[in-house]
């Protein structure tokens, strides 16, 4: 299947499966009017279009698609705050102890406060964003090898992963409609929304 992988190496997401089809969507709508289409016409692409513009989104939520999708679990939580029309399964660490893997930002992403917001940052990295990156990878890097040490001393995963930070990468299986993940992708891509979800 197709699979994007982030800048980093790390970070992806694979489409698993994608159930329906334009067709789907079109005999979703026709079937108001007891009418159903055997294959795609010039009519129906007009008539999705219709459906996409003025916002009838019933229809798109049968066609769905499963990912796998792999991000650093800060913005997995902001990712799933999205509920309706999608089903996920994540990894847990309660039975998986494998080595942690973990975003840092790159220098020119340690963006300053801005202070007229609550939330959200300025575009411009901080004064001294090397010694800042260094100093976070090196936290990284020893939380990590702490998580370790406590596996190596018998400590069960369901405890020792308690040490492990939010820039620690999570994988899940996300199944939903085409409807849900429109919605998802235009409210995570918006001006507003962190810069790495939108990435």
């Amino acid at each position: 299947m197709t699979t994007w992988t982030a800048p980093d190496g790390i970070g992806s997401i694979e489409l698993l499966e994608t159930f329906g089809s334009d067709l789907t969507v079109v005999n979703a709508a026709r079937v108001s009017f007891a009418k159903e289409s055997a294959e795609i016409t010039p009519a129906d692409v007009k008539l999705i279009g219709y459906l996409a513009e003025h916002n009838h989104v019933t229809p798109f939520f049968h066609p769905q698609a499963r990912f796998r999708i792999k991000m650093p679990i800060f913005v997995a939580r902001e990712w799933f705050r999205h509920t309706v029309g999608l089903a996920r399964n994540e990894v847990s660490r309660r039975y998986v102890d494998s080595t942690p893997e973990c975003w840092c930002p790159s220098p020119d992403n340690i963006r300053q406060r801005d202070p007229r917001l609550k939330q959200g940052s300025r575009p411009d990295a901080i004064a001294d964003a090397d010694g800042v990156h260094a100093i976070m990878k090196a936290h990284m890097d020893s939380t990590v090898s702490l998580y370790e040490s406590l596996l190596a001393q018998k400590v069960a995963p369901e405890i020792a992963r308690c040490v492990l930070p939010q820039s620690m990468y999570t994988e899940f299986i996300e199944t939903g409609s085409l409807a849900a993940f429109a919605r998802l992708v235009g409210l995570r891509t918006g001006e507003d929304a962190q810069v790495e979800i939108r990435n």
